[in-house]
């Protein structure tokens, strides 16, 4: 007796689609470490702990705020593709440019250039059908 349990894949989405979902993983990465630099440079701009703290977390407040109303998948105000985009280069291309911001110039390019081709593969996996096995 054949138990076909082990010919499903384990997230049925990303049958034959693992270059999109390898690019899905690193699009949330990328995410996280704009947030993580976000804060990074809110927090340079204070004088005194409690005020470094209070700027960090209010522009990391901000722009998880942006990301969920509007360029979250399941967004409370979704907007068309040049919205989203837009959305996306504020706090992904913040994120670089906070680096930047704070002394890290050649991290700050390969993150710009990491987001930019990131984003095309995103748009571009979403508009092709999942290869058939």
């Amino acid at each position: 007796m054949h138990d076909d349990r082990t010919d499903r894949p384990a997230i049925p989405s990303l049958s034959g689609r693992p270059w999109w979902a390898a690019n899905e993983v690193l699009a949330f990465l990328v995410e996280l470490v704009a947030l993580a630099c976000l804060f990074g440079w809110g927090f340079t701009l204070g004088d005194g702990l409690a005020l470094q703290l209070l700027l960090g977390a209010g522009v990391l407040a901000v722009a998880i705020a942006l990301w969920a109303l509007f360029a979250a998948p399941r967004a409370r105000f979704p907007l068309p593709l040049a919205g989203v985009l837009v959305v996306k280069a504020v706090v992904l291309g913040g994120g670089a440019l906070a680096l930047y911001a704070v002394g890290h110039p050649v991290a700050a390019t390969i993150m710009a250039v990491v987001v930019v081709v990131n984003t095309g593969l995103a748009e571009t996996f979403r508009h092709r059908p999942a290869a058939t096995a």
